[in-house]
């Protein structure tokens, strides 16, 4: 029975910055893209976080952060016109800024 011992074979014959690189390319591979949101996706989300605002609800943010889609929960407590982001308080009361061309949904929590 031959025995194969994989990629271990290959690596003497590689140099250490064609390994970082291939290492580096492999974790650029797995980077989401940011989605391009249409008209009515963007009325929506205005809705929403007027409704919110107004109100004082809890939301889940789900926004486009380091290549990757993060939610967060907290509630809607300014939105800044000049810079386009929303100012929003987390559950331990700290202040996050999200760009709001970054946002990909926000749901009121109830």
């Amino acid at each position: 029975m031959i025995r194969d011992r994989g990629r271990i074979k290959w690596n003497s014959l590689m140099l250490p910055e064609h390994v970082t690189m291939l290492r580096k390319w492999a974790e650029e591979d797995a980077h989401e893209k940011l989605k391009q949101l249409d008209e009515q996706k963007l009325e929506m989300l205005n809705e929403t976080a007027g409704a919110a605002m107004e109100f004082g609800k809890e939301v889940m943010i789900t926004h486009f952060m380091n290549h990757h889609y993060e939610e967060i929960l907290g509630r809607i407590h300014y939105f800044d016109a000049i810079n386009k982001e929303f100012r929003v308080v987390d559950q331990d009361g700290r202040v996050v800024k999200i760009s709001a061309e970054r946002i990909d949904q926000i749901v009121i929590m109830e």
